[in-house]
Parts: structure tokens; sequence; C-alpha cells
């Protein structure tokens, strides 16, 4: 494509040099050589035209075409939005301004057109989630109920939370078939998971590392689909708060098992498939009176009270199990303390 562009600049070229040396015969007469010099100014059109024209056209347009793809749709109609308002508003105010005397009602119409046109862009891309809200207040758009998970295209979407993915989790629940929709995984997520797995903690090294192999292995195996997005609201200045905007503007859910995530996504009417939300609620019921056969890890933060651990990690408070290190008993649960961080199982040694 290229190259034909150079081919068709080069021949505009010649036909420029050679326009200018026909209208403008006596140019190159009173030099000592006429048709050398004039071989030598074609020549330098074609040079130029050669050159020059892809910089006019082809460059410009891939730069054209980059942007708007890098663009999210809500990004892509607001920007259309904006032009097509600007064009009107300039439109409206071109009228009176065409009827000024030259040179005004020649050139301050097309300036208002250029001025209005980019900035409405400008303005309704940076507001565009103001406006889709500000119409659903106003009944223009169905307001979907926030409990629904969004979709794009008949797919349905969860963002993927960086917490999400190097916890693991993940892929078991993937491939249990509960989680079925597609994951949208944006790249800045992707750079903090590269920034863990990078860092010289070796733990958050072996966990971020541990996130690219199972993000890496749910693309190739997963039965649920991954797309890599670049959308990257830049009026957001962390992560978390460019998570949120994303979700709202893809109407999508957000998967994490950050507890402050969890909470700025809920105040936003933002949907929240939380992990530990998730593990909380398949534990085995435990009531008190009920009896358990738990090993003894170490000493509680109250005095006389020993800690141990259930199989799905609920940690256990025996009181009077201080003595009792590494040996396993026989304890009753006599409380359970449920909350959205997790489940504590408090109980007491058995007494025959």
């Amino acid at each position: 494509m290229v190259r034909i562009i150079r081919l068709l600049g080069a021949a505009s070229g010649a036909l420029l040099g050679l326009a200018f040396v026909l209208t403008q015969q006596k140019l190159f007469d009173n030099s000592g050589a006429p048709g050398l010099i004039t071989l030598v100014w074609v020549l330098a059109w074609i040079s130029v035209g050669f050159l020059l024209l892809p910089y006019l056209t082809v460059v410009p347009a891939g730069w054209l075409i980059r942007e708007v793809q890098a663009m999210s749709t809500a990004e892509f109609v607001a920007a259309v939005v904006g032009l097509l308002l600007g064009l009107l508003m300039a439109l409206l105010l071109g009228l009176p301004l065409a009827a000024l005397p030259p040179p005004f009602g020649t050139y301050l119409p097309i300036g208002v057109s250029i001025c209005l046109g980019l900035g409405m862009v400008g303005l309704t891309v940076a507001k565009r989630v103001d406006l889709v809200e500000a119409a659903r207040a106003a009944g223009l758009v169905r307001n979907e109920d926030s409990a629904t998970v969004g979709s794009q295209g008949g797919q349905t979407q969860v963002v993927v939370d960086t917490s999400a993915i190097i916890d693991g989790r993940i892929a078991d629940i993937v491939d249990s078939g509960f989680l079925f929709h597609k994951l949208v995984i944006p790249h800045f997520v992707l750079d903090e998971l590269q920034r863990i797995a990078d860092s010289s903690d070796t733990q958050r090294r072996g966990r971020g590392r541990r996130g690219l192999e199972i993000l890496a292995r749910l693309q190739k195996e997963g039965p649920t689909p991954v797309e890599i997005v670049t959308d990257d609201p830049v009026e957001a200045a962390d992560v978390d708060s460019k998570l949120v905007l994303l979700a709202r503007a893809r109407g999508a859910a957000i998967l994490t098992n950050d507890f402050n995530l969890n909470r700025v996504a809920d105040l936003q009417a933002v949907r929240v498939l939380n992990i530990n939300s998730l593990a909380n609620a398949l534990k085995p019921a435990l009531l008190p009176g009920d009896s358990l056969k738990i090993k003894i890890i170490t000493e509680g933060k109250e005095q006389g009270q020993g800690v141990g651990y259930l199989d799905d990690g609920t940690m256990v408070v025996i009181e009077g199990g201080a003595r009792h290190v590494d040996e396993e008993l026989d304890v009753v649960v006599t409380r359970v303390l449920q909350t959205v961080m997790g489940r504590m199982v408090f109980g007491q040694l058995h007494q025959e």
C-alpha cells in the first residue's frame, strides 16, 4: 500500500513540476543549461512527492485507525455524539457569522466548526460515564438492574482484578463451570501483575508469577473466553478506580477478593463477585454444640487460648487450648462469628 502511495506521489510530483515549467516557460531561459535545470527541477518534484505523500496520507490514516481501535465502545459512541452536537452548534452559530463582511464571514464559521466539534468530542468522552447516568435518570436509556451482570454483544462480561488472578482459585472456579462469563483483563491489571512478578520480595514475586501462569492457562485451555483490553480510564489515578469506571462503562461485574475494592464498587452500584464471599458461602455450616477434631497449632492472643484451623482454612479459637499445642483434641463449638472478612469459630475442649 505504501509503495503504491509513493508511486502516486512521484507521479503527482512530476506533473506539478512539469506544470510549473510549462506555465513559467521563461523561468530557466537565462540559465546556462535550461534543459538540464528543467530535468533537475522535475526530478526534485518527483523526489518530494515520493517521500512526502505517505506522510500526508498513509501515516495519519494509520495513526487515526490505531487510535479508534484503542478506544472502547463507550468512548467511540461518546466521541461521535459529541462531534455531531458540536457541528450542530457550529451550524447554528455559523449562519449569522456567515453574514459578516469578508474575511470574517468566510473564516469565522470554519473556525467555530473546528473548535466546537473538537471541543465537544473531548468533553463527551471525558464525561461519558456521567452522561450515561444522566440519560438513565431521564429515562432515555434503559436502566438495567444493578444486580445483573453486564453484557456486550450478547456475551456477559466480568472484569478481573489483580487480587483475583494471584489468588489462584479463579482457575478452579472457571474449570468447575460456575464462572462462565467472558473474563475481561484490562492492560493496567496486567502491568500491575507484571510489577508483582518482578518484585524483590520472594513471596510476592512467586504469587505474581503464579498469577501470570494461571492467566496464560485460562487463555489457552480455559472453557471461558479471556479478552485483554487496552481500555484505560484516564480520569482515574489508581487501579481500583480504573476497574470501577471500566466496569461501569461496559456494564460488567468485577471479580476480586479485595475488601476495599468491594466496598468502593458497592457504593457506585457496580456488581462484585467476591471470591472470599463465595468460599464463605460454600463452607459447611457450624452450629454451637457441634463437635470438631482440631490440631492446636499455636497459642492465641488471649491468655490460655489455642488456635487451630479447619481444612478450608477457617480459624478456630479454643479456650484453654494453649497448654495443648501440637495436640489433636476434640473441641465443642461455642460460637461462630461470620464477617465479610471471613469466619471465625470459637470453641472449648470437650469435657468427658
